[in-house]
Parts: structure tokens; sequence; C-alpha cells
């Protein structure tokens, strides 16, 4: 949205907007003088901090600013904050004049025409003007117009596969569907246009949505307490780590700085702890992706006086359920370390198990993945974090907005993180309700347990438990072909051909693709991405016999454009029906838009699509 507002408006649009907004701040300065009051600063440009004349009540002012529906920033000191942007209107002004007792002017005309000719003489004069110029870009200087920005935008969307055009299998991303009826409220003015910071008899909607979440979490994992502030995964580790140091320097066990991270967790839990102040060892992991409880008895002892937490993802990164998770745990608590339990996979344990019962003493909770709330592009996610009793008091807290009983400092800037996108998840759990919570995450397991067993003959799945199932997820091993030329890459843009995102690929084992259909695919979508596999497998077969040229194969050329299958110009060994039309389903699929990348040259030369450096000077 902030990328989208910025090509509307181009440069020249957004000066405008800025100088209004100044010219606003300059004649509400200017009354505000006239009326007594003293403005502390000398420079401004939207924001003003406001020194009551004497007599004035603070009181008074509240009162008149409720009256007029009307929210500021009153500092300890008596001080009033005042800050405004282009949605003020004259009339606005003229209310907030009103509430400190300025004016009570009532001519929009008159005010209009004076703010204009008080301001002009500010504008440009500032030390702090800027000189050089900005958004330069032709991108910002083209779509001025809604027609043009709106076409614009849909070529930009023509370029994305999305759950519109097929699953996305990304393991351990749950790319999960994400209903309208759940999005919709996130558009209300009552609960997109509320400021983090209004006092509190001002959200009591806001209220009961946090207070009903913070309860149904707790039920369904087991903890004591939550707290919605982390406003992604990764700033929820860091949360729950940091509850867990800040507890054991309270107990006086300030050298308990050791974390221990099994090797099939999630790459930004080594971050996390090192975030936080601890120091990682490494432990192994057993022939079926679980933690080798050997190697992790061996750590615990070694490190028992420095042992703070051990790190585990339940089921495990490796797409099982971790038999020994319970004796893990145990284990810890036994050396004095405390339980953190990566919730990345909460979608394959809602309903049917509880990490609170099982022995973690913290969580966090990817609200964007298993509860709904749209994942991926660098947007707003929730990453809430629950914890067992004795860790409650540690939890984030807030400077503005205290939360009773918290001594945690604060991990984001609004008390409650991305407070708005919460209503997503409210209305995903309200609507579920628990039967069809627990029905969701037994069709998520099944259905990764179906497609495993679909493509294990063709494929050799990595992982299994001792019974021959996996989790929500599984990996699938490319590692084979390797010794035909084909690489998980060239599977992975192959199946752009087919209309399909790839899996995720060498994470989290080198050469390998790792699925997660999750339980909002249907069995015909399923089989759809199977069959593609298939077919590809069956395309690396044939080069392994010769039929296929190893370097001009379908594989190796992918992905197709539709520039390439209908240019005069096809001088590959294979047709462009193979190319481009493989399977039936083929024809309404969603077309890739470039060809062949080189993603390792391209991971380490940076090539700059902006205008020449030469144009900046």
């Amino acid at each position: 949205m902030s990328a989208m507002y910025a090509v509307y408006h181009g440069p020249q649009r957004l000066m405008e907007i800025a100088r209004g907004v100044h010219k606003s701040t300059a004649y509400l300065a200017m009354h505000l003088r006239n009326a007594g009051h003293e403005i502390v600063h000398k420079d401004y440009f939207d924001t003003l901090k406001v020194s009551l004349k004497d007599g004035e009540a603070l009181e008074g002012l509240k009162s008149r600013a409720e009256e007029m529906k009307m929210n500021f920033r009153y500092y300890e000191n008596g001080d009033v904050g005042v800050s405004l942007d282009e949605t003020v209107k004259s009339e606005d002004l003229m209310d907030i004049i009103y509430t400190f007792n300025g004016s009570t002017e009532k001519d929009v005309t008159k005010l209009r025409k004076e703010r204009w000719e008080v301001a002009c003489p500010l504008i440009g004069n500032s030390p702090h003007s800027r000189s050089s110029l900005f958004l330069q870009h032709p991108v910002f200087n083209t779509y001025h117009s809604e027609q043009q920005l709106v076409r614009y935008m849909k070529r930009l969307e023509n370029k994305d596969v999305s759950l519109v055009h097929s699953m996305i299998p990304l393991g351990s991303c749950t790319m999960k569907l994400n209903a309208s009826a759940e999005l919709i409220p996130i558009t209300w003015p009552s609960l997109s246009a509320i400021h983090p910071f209004v006092p509190v008899e001002q959200a009591k909607g806001y209220t009961r949505l946090f207070e009903d979440l913070e309860r149904w979490l707790c039920e369904i994992t087991g903890y004591d307490n939550f707290s919605l502030q982390p406003n992604s995964g990764a700033n929820g580790e860091y949360a729950g780590l940091l509850a867990i140091r800040n507890y054991l320097i309270h107990k006086g066990q300030e050298q308990r700085n050791i974390c221990l991270i099994p090797t099939s967790a999630h790459g930004t839990n080594p971050a996390s702890a090192h975030m936080a102040n601890m120091k990682v060892v490494v432990v192994d992991s057993d022939q079926h992706g679980n933690i080798n409880y050997k190697d992790l008895a061996a750590k615990a002892e070694k490190y028992s006086n420095q042992l703070a937490a051990i790190m585990v993802t339940y089921p495990s990164t490796h797409g099982v359920f971790e038999s020994s998770i319970r004796d893990v745990c145990d284990k810890v608590h036994e050396h004095g370390g405390q339980v953190y339990l990566d919730g990345a996979n909460m979608n394959a344990q809602v309903g049917l198990c509880r990490p609170g019962d099982y022995g973690s003493d913290v969580s966090h909770l990817n609200l964007h993945k298993t509860f709904c709330i749209p994942h991926g592009g660098g947007g707003p996610g929730v990453g809430p974090i629950g914890v067992k009793k004795h860790l409650a008091p540690f939890l984030p807290g807030h400077s503005v907005v205290p939360v009773a009983g918290r001594h945690g400092g604060s991990v984001a800037s609004a008390p409650y993180g991305s407070a708005s996108i919460l209503a997503i998840t409210w209305a995903y759990i309200r609507m579920m309700g628990a039967t069809g919570l627990k029905e969701a995450t037994q069709v998520a397991i099944l259905n990764a347990n179906y497609m495993a067993k679909r493509l294990e003959n063709e494929y050799r799945i990595v992982y299994k438990d001792e019974q021959g199932l996996v989790a929500h997820e599984f990996i699938m091993d490319c590692k084979p072909f390797k010794k035909h030329g084909i690489e998980v890459v060239d599977i992975a843009k192959r199946l752009m051909d087919y209309g399909f995102h790839s899996p995720t690929m060498s994470w989290p084992v080198h050469d390998c693709l790792m699925i997660e259909p999750t339980e909002s695919e249907d069995k015909a979508e399923m089989d759809r991405l199977v069959d593609a596999l298939l077919a590809i497998r069956e395309e690396i077969r044939q080069v392994e016999n010769g039929t296929f040229d190893k370097h001009l194969n379908p594989l190796k050329m992918a992905p197709h454009t539709l520039e390439k299958v209908t240019s005069d110009n096809w001088s590959m060994p294979y047709s462009r029906e193979l190319a481009a039309f493989p399977k039936p389903w083929c024809s309404h699929k969603a077309w890739p838009t470039v060809g062949r990348v080189d993603d390792q040259y391209g991971d380490r030369n940076l090539v700059c699509t902006c205008p020449p450096i030469e144009d900046y000077q």
C-alpha cells in the first residue's frame, strides 16, 4: 500500500501533500500563539508540542477534545501534542482551535484563505527543506490516474502465481486458504481506523477481541498466558527467549546462557538465540529426523550449569512428529533449562496435542500460518507468544499502554502489535470452533501422507516416523538425479510449466523439495501436483536413457514463457506442446513471464534496475 501510494502520487503530488500538511500546521500554530499558548519548539513539520497558557485547565481541554471526538497526546508535564496529516480538513482545524479555546471561528471560506496566506511564506524557508530530487524512476512518474494505476497493479498481479491459480506447496510456510469471510472485517473503519494508543475506554471492541484471542489460544496450546504484541514469528522467538532470559536473571541464574538447537530447527532459531544474548550449541538428528536423544542428553549434562533453553520444533522441520518430545522436555528441565517450542508447525497440532501439556514452557505461534492471516509479501504478521505461568511476568510490556503484571520491555512499537489483522484469526477460530479446528489438523496430516504415499515409489521420502508416516509436510529427495545432470532447481523450474509454484527447495535438506499441502486443498488439486511431479520424473527418466538431450531438455530449458513457445524461432529438440502444455490443465495456468534465470549468479552479482548512479550526482 505504501509503495502504490508513492507510485500514484509521484514526487510532485507528494510535495503538494506535504506542503498542505505543513500549511495546516503553521496555521494552527499561529492561532494557538494568538490565543496565548506557547509552541515549545521553533522548527516543525506536521507536529506541535503545545504548552498551555496560564489558567488553561488541561481537564477542560480534554473535555472539549472528547466533545469533538478528538484525541491528543498528553505529556506528563501538562503539555499537549498535536499531529496533523493530509486528511485534516478546514472543519477539523476549526475544531482543534476550539478545543484549545483559541477561537470559535466558523467561517470555513475565510479559514481556508487565511491558512494559505499565513503559511505560504513558511514553505521552503526552513533549513531542513529538501533540495535534492527523489522518486525519479519512471514508475513514480507515470501512473497518476486511477485507471492507469489499476492497470499497472493488474499487470503486476498477472505476474504472480497465487492460490487463485493453483496450490502453493511450500513446506514449512503453510500457504493455506485465507477465507473472504475472515478478511472482510479488517476493512471496517471501526477496526482499521483506530490509533493503537487511544484511551482504553474508546477501544472496548478491541479489548474484547484481545481477551477472546488470548483465552482461546491458551485453551488451544495449554499455556497459561499469551502476549499478542510480537508482530512476526521471528519477533515472537525473540520475545519468548527474552522472557526465558529475564526469568533466569530474576532467579539469580544469569550464567545460564546456552541454548541447545537441533539441526532440524528453523533457520531463525539460532539468530533469535544470539539476539537474546545466548550461545548456540547444536544437537544432532537421527535417521528418522528426530532429535538424537543420546546427543541431547550428553550436551545437557555437559552444560548443566549453563543451560538456559532448548529450541525445538514439533513436529520437526523434517516433517515428522518427534517421538521423544516429552523425554526431551524432561531432560532439559532436569538440568535447569527451559523449553522453547517453535510453534511454526502448530498446523499439525491444533486439537490433537498441546505444547503446554507435553512439557514446553513457551512458544510463538505464526498466526499468518496456522491461523489464516495472509502469509508473505513483507506485510504485517502476528507471532504471539504463550507461556506457562512462571514466565508470565516476563512477557512484553509497553511504556505507553502498560499491561498489568508484565515487566518485560516492549518488542514492538504498539502494545498489541499488528492489532487490526487479529480480527482474521478471531473470525477463523470463532467460525471453525473446536471440532473444525481439530478436523483441519487431521486433514492437513492426511493430505501430506496421501501425497507422500503416491510419490514414494518414484521419489524417496527422506524422513518418516517409526510407523512409516509423515506429519503435515514431507521432504522429497532429488539427489539421485544429479548424476544425470538434473538438479533440484530444474524440477522447481519445470513445475512452473505445469502451472505450480515450487515446493520449498533445498531446505532444510539440500537438494530436496519440502511439500506441505495444508488442509485447504482437495484431492483433485493434490492429484494434479502429484501427477505433475510423476510426469517430471518420467522426463528425468528420458534424460537418463538418452531420449532427451542431457542439456537441451524440458527440465534444463524450463520455464517456457508464452513469448518463447509462440515465437517463429523454435529450435528445441522437443515439441512446443510438451514445453508449454504437458498436462491438460496447463491450458489455464499462470504463465511464467521470464525464462531460466541463473539464481546463483544473481545472488552473487547485484543487478540494479534503477537509473545509473551518475543520474544521482
